[in-house]
């Protein structure tokens, strides 16, 4: 799977591609830790994702944590309907800020 990290100034990007479940995780949790490193103020745009699993699902709440013990936050965006329906059914939409586009999750630490 593609991953991809940039930086808008002070919040980094994941851009994460295709599948998101337990094969992928080592790879994802290690780009999530470089990126958090980096800042606390960190987008996961899952935009090009159509499959999560609770691996993937339990990385990001672990990457949300440590952004938040950092002062910082974690948030979402582009969520597809397959992987938005993951968030609805596990309650998980309360606890992450989903927003559209990557832009919009940008603009929302400004």
């Amino acid at each position: 799977m593609p991953i991809t990290i940039t930086r808008h100034d002070e919040v980094a990007v994941l851009r994460l591609g295709s599948r998101f479940d337990a094969y992928e995780a080592a790879n994802v949790r290690q780009a999530m830790t470089e990126a958090i490193d980096g800042t606390p103020r960190v987008i996961v745009d899952l935009s090009d994702v159509q499959f999560m699993d609770s691996t993937a699902l339990a990385i990001l709440v672990q990457g949300m944590k440590r952004c938040r013990q950092q002062q910082g936050d974690l948030r979402l965006s582009g969520l597809q309907q397959p992987v938005r329906v993951i968030f609805d059914l596990t309650r998980l939409d309360s606890a992450f800020q989903i927003y559209a586009t990557e832009a919009e999750a940008i603009a929302s630490f400004q």
